[in-house]
């Protein structure tokens, strides 16, 4: 693909190893009624310190943090004073384990007036990210009709026609690939990074049936071992691969060189890339513009209101699901459903409010202690992995919108109960007190009638319960916090709606601690910092390609490299450079 070939940089050649004198690694120099459940600045007051216990006690609005409760009916009554329950969704918020006071409520109460009113204002179109002179729009993807404008709706509402009808066919074998013995599509090789990735990944690990119409990879990385053992694991099937490239520019390196690498693989294997190649992709971005001069089979659209790590309810993380015979309709009515119960402003019946309540309360309003996600179902094993994204590069920030330097954030890690027991749940009791603890329960262990006891009144799901359950009490009693958030199955709407729950709660805390969540500048740097090592290392080749031209050979010296680098001040990388390449 000629447009996109000119960014790819080759090997160096053998023969340039002889320019370079033996290398050592250089030398350091001397850090009781109830279900049961099993923009505008916004107006920002300043951070509300709690704890006593931390060495920061400068504050002159400290509020010392009480007792955990203990006492058994003060317990149970807290549990039903503060359960939440989300009856069309069957979901329910339990925040009785975290131990924020009335007196903390009640000054969040008026904290959150400006939380809500700046999610309002975002929802209506207000520019929501200052820093890029953006709308935030993913809202409006489970309803257009929110959408600002007319324009906005249509467009919305024929992409999702589209993808639906586009994956029907697919499916049906109305649209086919045209080499392949099997007569239809039957894998799906993704490739994208980021948030192009981790939301596709994430549904499909939680909603894919056991045996869906087509089965879907990921190449989610610039790993050639990585790359190669996808392509490998594809075989002949290759011919039978639908490839679906996510990025919003193209440019992407990783998604870029994830491209190059499959476009070369289906060469080596005589297939035609165009015709089983679909890009979703901004309009008349470098990646549209190839597909559609190559005549790739399908194209759709990102939107510059959308943020990858919320792209997920988009045709991100929409086309993947419903090839492989995902409701995402169900998906986008889960999402729509938990929007409407996160709009209200009372705090007490808002449940992305809660949780960002809870999450302000628990690490003090400045990321002090971590989040520790504990999904105890298997399917829903990548969401600590898909909410690491969205919390932290939402949340974790230099400045404020005011220009303050704040270094703003919340770590998150997790895994999967019961499995994490046997891991981390030791130190997470009786270890460093640095964290809380977010449960996430599925009442349906099986599909009603498939269940069977291992020992009489026991089913195997009885001891998922039991060992949730248990580590939830047992860390309550060492004085460790946690949320539990309970769902009654694991189904496209209740997927939709923890989404949207925690999209709110993201939003809302941001708002609280007075940042932007929805850009990235840190990432950038990243990206632009790794651009630079790149220029470094074809000047490093170009150095080297030279004095390799010469009768004979000149050897050269790791200083002397770096002088004709014009890069003295690099000589780390160089010698970093020069050891990747040979």
């Amino acid at each position: 693909m000629a447009s996109l070939s000119t960014l790819y940089s080759s090997s160096p050649s053998p023969s340039l190893k002889q320019s370079v004198k033996p290398l050592t690694a250089p030398t350091t120099r001397g850090g009781d009624s109830f279900s049961f459940p099993h923009t505008s600045k916004p107006t920002h007051l300043p951070p509300l310190t709690l704890s006593a216990s931390r060495s920061d006690t400068s504050h002159s609005d400290v509020a010392v943090k009480k007792e955990l409760i203990k006492d058994p009916d003060a317990l149970w009554k807290r549990y039903l004073d503060w359960l939440y329950q989300q009856k069309d969704l069957g979901l329910y918020l339990d925040v009785s384990r975290v131990g924020f006071t009335d007196e903390f409520v009640a000054d969040m109460e008026g904290r959150f007036k400006g939380a809500f009113k700046a999610m309002e204002d975002l929802e209506k179109g207000s520019i929501a990210n200052p820093d890029e002179g953006r709308m935030v729009g993913h809202y409006w993807l489970r309803n257009s009709s929110l959408a600002p404008r007319p324009a906005l709706r249509t467009l919305i509402e024929n992409t999702l026609d589209s993808i639906c009808s586009f994956a029907d066919d697919v499916v049906s074998g109305k649209i086919k690939p045209p080499s392949s013995p099997a007569g239809r599509f039957t894998q799906i090789l993704s490739v994208g990074i980021g948030g192009s990735a981790l939301g596709p990944q994430f549904v499909a690990e939680a909603l894919a049936p056991d045996n869906p119409p087509l089965k879907i990879r990921f190449i989610d990385n610039t790993d050639p071992a990585g790359i190669d053992h996808q392509i490998a694991q594809l075989g002949p099937e290759l011919a039978s691969t639908l490839v679906i490239v996510i990025s919003k520019s193209g440019g992407t390196p990783e998604t870029r060189n994830g491209l190059l690498e499959v476009q070369k693989a289906f060469r080596d294997a005589g297939l035609n890339f165009a015709k089983q190649g679909v890009a979703i992709t901004q309009e008349n971005s470098l990646l549209d513009n190839t597909a559609r001069i190559e005549g790739w089979l399908a194209r759709f659209p990102m939107y510059d209101w959308v943020g990858g790590r919320t792209s997920v309810m988009s045709a991100v993380g929409l086309l993947p699901a419903a090839l492989q015979g995902i409701d995402i309709r169900e998906m986008l009515a889960g999402a729509a459903i938990m929007d409407e119960a996160t709009r209200t402003t009372s705090l007490k019946n808002n449940p992305a409010a809660l949780l960002a309540m809870c999450w302000y309360w628990a690490s003090d309003g400045v990321g002090s202690k971590d989040m520790v996600i504990l999904p105890y179902k298997d399917s829903l094993l990548l969401f600590s992995r898909y909410l690491q994204q969205l919390v932290m590069e939402s949340l974790g920030k230099e400045f404020d919108l005011d220009g303050n330097t704040v270094n703003q954030g919340l770590t998150v890690y997790g895994n999967k109960g019961s499995t994490d027991q046997h891991a981390y749940i030791q130190q997470l009791r009786e270890g460093v007190h640095n964290f809380f603890a977010t449960f996430i329960e599925v009442l349906r262990d099986r599909p009603p009638g498939h269940d069977w006891d291992l020992e009489p009144g026991v089913t195997c799901g009885d001891y998922l319960f039991g060992m949730l359950q248990g580590t939830r009490s047992a860390l309550y009693a060492n004085g460790r916090e946690s949320i539990s958030v309970t769902i009654e199955e694991v189904t496209p709407r209740s997927v939709g709606a923890l989404i949207a729950l925690y999209e709110r709660a993201v939003g809302l805390y941001a708002s609280l601690v007075n940042i932007n969540a929805y850009h990235q500048p840190g990432v950038e740097a990243g990206k632009k910092a790794a651009a630079e090592v790149l220029a470094l290392q074809k000047r490093v080749l170009s150095v080297l390609n030279e004095a390799s031209c010469k009768d004979p050979v000149e050897p050269l010296t790791l200083d002397e490299i770096a002088d004709r680098c014009h890069a003295p001040e690099e000589i780390e990388m160089i010698y970093k450079i020069i050891a990747h390449m040979f």
